[in-house]
């Protein structure tokens, strides 16, 4: 416990040594306010005894707004090439992984088209077809399961991974999960660009809105997301 003698001449106290570090955070006292600490006959310079050396902290003054939290910058946007050259690349991996089926099924039909009649039932390469078909089922299906677990995980596709690119959400670019990366940012587009005429109205629009400021595609604000560079 402190008192010490004000601006004024007039003595405060005797209080904690935390109610003075609150006079010295308020600016009325310093570290050459007189003090003298209770059952002690000297006065001495605050500044003098421990508490109240510099160096120590000193509590906000009472009152005084929090300081605010300090929050990570925001990630700098991908450019919009990259994100084209990210998706040329999810295409390509798509057409390379259909490849083996493609070619099983192309040859069983250029087979049939060679012969310049329609093939009997039993001049068609039934196993040929299946193969071929089942490949491409395979394909399709392990390639979609890739995509769209590293889109709940990462926020990011084959193609963004390559190019040090992901997905977040607008609001606080945390990872969007399976319904704002998935449904909403890719099924709920892809089922509107599938309608007649309206399809391919959206799918214009849709690609015309990167060149916004935000660079943020339709299907960006239908999902509440942005993409940033990693």
């Amino acid at each position: 416990m402190f008192t010490i003698i004000g601006g004024d001449g007039r003595e405060y106290g005797p209080v904690s040594a935390d109610q003075v570090r609150s006079w010295i955070a308020a600016g009325r006292a310093n570290l050459d306010t007189k003090a003298k600490a209770v059952g002690a006959d000297e006065w001495r310079r605050l500044g003098d005894y421990a508490e109240f050396m510099p160096g120590e902290p000193l509590p906000p003054e009472i009152g005084a707004p929090a300081p605010a939290e300090s929050t990570p910058a925001a990630a700098p946007l991908a450019e919009r090439s990259t994100r084209l050259a990210a998706n040329f690349i999810d295409n390509a991996i798509a057409a390379v992984a259909c490849i083996p089926g493609g070619i099983l099924i192309g040859a069983a039909a250029l087979q049939a088209l060679l012969s310049g009649r329609a093939p009997s039932p039993d001049e068609i390469s039934v196993p040929q077809l299946l193969l071929g078909f089942g490949l491409l089922a395979l394909a399709c299906v392990g390639l979609a399961i890739v995509q769209i677990w590293m889109l709940i995980k990462r926020g990011q596709t084959l193609g963004k991974r390559m190019l040090d690119i992901r997905i977040v959400r607008f609001s606080d670019e945390g990872n969007p999960g399976f319904v704002s990366a998935v449904l909403l940012r890719a099924v709920v587009p892809g089922l509107i660009g599938a309608l007649p005429y309206l399809g391919m109205v959206f799918t214009l629009v849709d690609i015309c809105f990167i060149f916004r400021a935000d660079r943020r595609c339709l299907h960006d604000h239908i999902a509440g997301t942005k993409v940033v560079k990693c």
